[in-house]
């Protein structure tokens, strides 16, 4: 089983993952992550990995589950967003089946509590290059701010790569006027959760790190009040 916990907070956790965790002999994940559920790691074999140890975490996973041992990969968000499905399918081969336990992900997290953003076409993009190519990355941000759609930006600014987001609101610039609402949310629905409301031209001014969501406006976007919604379409 590859389990999404969501953003964190245990009120987002699905009844159907916190049923799979218990079913459980061994849980499977990176440290930080099951850091969030310590209470529900008593009684079972833990194999925790480091960052970046996706892959090794994988083909622990289904030795475990080839072993006959019923075996729960926990990952943060949905699993099949970012996460870690697509690589334990791979890793399977077959060999195992394998079931997957969506959970709430980030842009879903950082809408809701924005208001209501994703109400029209929208498109998710990654500022992180460890997987794929930066002339790749620029090719898809081109396209989605062209084509008007919201643009959900995740792992938007880390130490490694302060200027990636800089390089997507000059592409977004490029398409949408400065005045563009801007929503950006820092630790979505983790409890320390904090939510900004500005625009494309101002958003550089707040503070974006990796455990921020930056979701920028289309041209049916408003803010009104203290929420950020992008219209439908509906005729009143």
């Amino acid at each position: 089983m590859v389990v999404g916990l969501g953003p964190g907070d245990r009120n987002c956790f699905t009844p159907e993952a916190l049923a799979a965790i218990a079913a459980a002999q061994v849980v499977v994940g990176y440290h930080t992550y099951l850091d969030l559920i310590p209470d529900l790691l008593q009684g079972k074999q833990v194999v925790a990995t480091p960052m970046r140890g996706e892959v090794e975490r994988a083909r622990q996973a289904v030795e475990l589950a080839a072993a006959g041992k019923t075996v729960a990969v926990v990952s943060s968000g949905d699993p099949g967003i970012y996460g870690m499905a697509g690589l334990i399918i791979e890793a399977a081969g077959g060999r195992v089946p394998v079931r997957i336990i969506p959970g709430i992900t980030a842009a879903s997290a950082a809408a809701a509590s924005l208001g209501a953003p994703l109400m029209n076409d929208f498109a998710v993009i990654s500022l992180s290059d460890l997987l794929t190519p930066w002339e790749t990355m620029l090719r898809r941000l081109e396209a989605a701010a062209a084509g008007d759609f919201v643009v959900v930006l995740y792992n938007p600014r880390s130490h490694g790569r302060p200027d990636h987001i800089k390089t997507a609101r000059q592409i977004m610039l490029k398409y949408k006027p400065p005045a563009t609402p801007v929503g950006i949310v820092r630790q979505a629905r983790r409890g320390q959760e904090q939510k900004i409301l500005t625009t494309l031209g101002e958003m550089l001014n707040h503070e974006i790190d990796m455990l921020t969501t930056v979701v920028i406006g289309n041209a049916q976007t408003s803010i009104q009040g203290d929420y950020m919604v992008t219209a439908r379409g509906y005729k009143w």
